[in-house]
């Protein structure tokens, strides 16, 4: 069996979920509206240009699961990805795992984004393996610290190489399908990169590298 290996944000789904997490917060009144609003802005748009700052990000988005009680989380999040996640969850998406699925393929989720928001997503697409950032935790309460190495850029790679040693995986015949220029790090170590409705500089890198370009977006 080969890895299917699968970015989450604008690629199963048509929107960031940790921004859109953001956002909801906002909405709900858990944090202070127009500036974390504004910081949650500016941070996707670093993210975006290539120029996001990991650690200051994560002490900004994983602060509110420090602020406030887990059971009230837990039930936002509920509500969250019911609301805002599940209408954007990609229906070409679903048929991509269905045939990945179907052939054999192990199926692997590879995001940024925590593991307090993916682990539902994931769930929600039917794919157990999940590698995502880790807030950490100290006696069953969340800190706003991470744990371990955030899944970003390099540190995918370094993260996904962890985790095949662990499952006794390979990265022969994988396929690692993403829309994001700051994947490029591990695109370049599977064999078959796939630009899924690519940001421009992973559009351009596709052309240049000869990788397919596919649309889940119809």
């Amino acid at each position: 069996m080969a890895l299917a290996i699968f970015d989450l944000d604008n690629t199963l789904i048509a929107g960031d979920s940790d921004h859109l997490w953001g956002a909801f917060l906002v909405a709900q009144g858990l944090v202070d509206g127009a500036v974390y609003a504004r910081a949650n802005d500016r941070f996707y748009q670093d993210y975006r240009d290539g120029t996001l700052d990991i650690d200051a990000f994560l002490r900004f988005a994983l602060s509110p699961l420090r602020e406030h009680p887990r059971d009230l989380l837990e039930a936002l999040r509920e509500r969250f990805v019911d609301e805002v996640i599940a209408p954007l969850m990609l229906p070409a998406a679903r048929d991509l795992i269905a045939t990945h699925r179907a052939t054999g393929d192990t199926l692997l989720i590879v995001t940024a984004t925590n593991t307090f928001v993916g682990t539902p997503i994931a769930e929600r697409f039917g794919i157990a393996h999940l590698i995502a950032t880790v807030p950490e935790q100290v006696d069953g309460r969340y800190t706003g610290a991470v744990a371990g190495i955030p899944a970003f850029r390099e540190g995918k790679v370094r993260r996904l190489e962890d985790w095949i040693e662990a499952h006794g995986e390979t990265l022969a015949g994988s396929t690692f399908y993403s829309d994001s220029h700051n994947d490029l790090p591990l695109l370049g170590r599977v064999d078959r990169p796939v630009a899924v409705d690519p940001d421009p500089q992973l559009r351009a890198a596709a052309l240049a590298r000869g990788w397919p370009i596919l649309s889940l977006r119809g």
